[in-house]
């Protein structure tokens, strides 16, 4: 398969973009670069050579190639799904990770979230259409879930949003659900993430330093906890921490599935476990052998006290479970961290 990565340069792209390497994919990026850089495309193609050169010949070496593309171009797109389909070779699906992410920017500036993330895949469906390309994997998310009344959580519950952000995940959702509806030759399959942690285990490839990994490496005097008056075990919010390697086979679950023409699906990508922030705090310690000071602080607008899904329904339907424990995440999160304290900025 031919698989355009929108978005592929940034945390989960990259390391989904080295798992599809490492399967055989072809792949192009798109990215704008807005919030990533081109440095962790060079990293990942640094690591599938030094899978291939492991290999002993069985496993060849395929081209990582990348364009320079925002999403509010929709001439740019447009050209790049025409040029690969005049050139006979379309791509065959899209894995869409491109959109603004942030919780509280989201708050701040709801505009700029539902302009960017929203016109931008209506941009991307339209050029798809045009290219004679209908199978799309969407990066969703858990937040698509509100508050859920229980947990855990399962595709079939009911779905709100408590933030900017997570409404444009939602109606990105819909607007891909209703597209197949008006059009059964397409092929849709949303996954919603929980809450990606952790780094390649070369420690090449991984995120921005977090809350805890800025305090580990100095970056910051101490982490903000926030929300110490939740209904949960220690007062801290619960989440499903999945650790991003794991999230990036669940995409090549989901290329094999969307390959099979299923039509519009809905899987949970989790371990069906939840952690507190106080729990994943203790952990993160163990993992850099540091005591990191934190503070309570005030929730935040937006956030819930508890959200872990089951993942149940992705193992039956595609194969596809969660490996990697809680100490696998912060241990492989602290390797890259500290060896990047900057990311991918060599610079302090």
């Amino acid at each position: 398969m031919k698989v355009l990565v929108t978005g592929g340069a940034g945390y989960i792209g990259s390391h989904t973009c080295l798992e599809m390497l490492n399967a055989g994919y072809d792949v192009v990026v798109m990215d704008s670069l807005y919030n990533a850089t081109e440095e962790a495309l060079n990293r990942v193609r640094q690591l599938h050579a030094d899978e291939v050169a492991k290999s002993d010949g069985n496993l060849k070496t395929k081209e990582l190639k990348f364009v320079k593309i925002d999403l509010l171009e929709p001439e740019k797109l447009d050209a790049l799904f025409k040029g690969a389909k005049d050139k006979g070779a379309k791509f065959d699906a899209v894995i869409h990770f491109a959109g603004l992410k942030a919780v509280g920017e989201s708050v701040a500036k709801p505009i700029f979230y539902y302009e960017n993330n929203i016109a931008g895949t209506l941009n991307l469906v339209k050029a798809m259409e045009k290219g004679d390309c209908k199978s799309i994997v969407f990066s969703s998310s858990a937040t698509v879930y509100g508050d859920p009344a229980s947990v855990p959580v399962t595709e079939d519950f009911p779905t709100s949003a408590t933030n900017p952000y997570g409404r444009t995940k939602l109606f990105i959702e819909y607007i891909l659900k209703d597209l197949y509806e008006s059009d059964k030759s397409w092929n849709v399959i949303l996954l919603r993430y929980f809450n990606p942690v952790g780094a390649h285990s070369s420690g090449k490839i991984g995120a921005p330093p977090p809350g805890a990994g800025g305090v580990a490496v100095g970056q910051r005097t101490h982490l903000s906890v926030y929300g110490s008056d939740y209904p949960t075990k220690d007062g801290t919010g619960v989440r499903d921490y999945i650790h991003v390697v794991d999230l990036a086979k669940g995409h090549l679950a989901a290329l094999k599935k969307v390959a099979t023409n299923p039509g519009s699906v809905v899987y949970n990508l989790g371990t069906g476990t939840g952690y507190s922030v106080l729990e994943m705090l203790a952990a993160y310690e163990l993992a850099c052998g540091k005591t990191l000071e934190h503070v309570l602080a005030d929730r935040r607008p937006g956030d819930v006290a508890v959200c872990y899904g089951k993942p149940s329904k992705a193992e039956e339907e595609m194969g596809w479970k969660a490996e990697l424990g809680l100490k696998d995440m912060c241990a492989d999160s602290w390797r890259w961290i500290s060896n990047n304290p900057n990311g991918y900025d060599p610079a302090p």
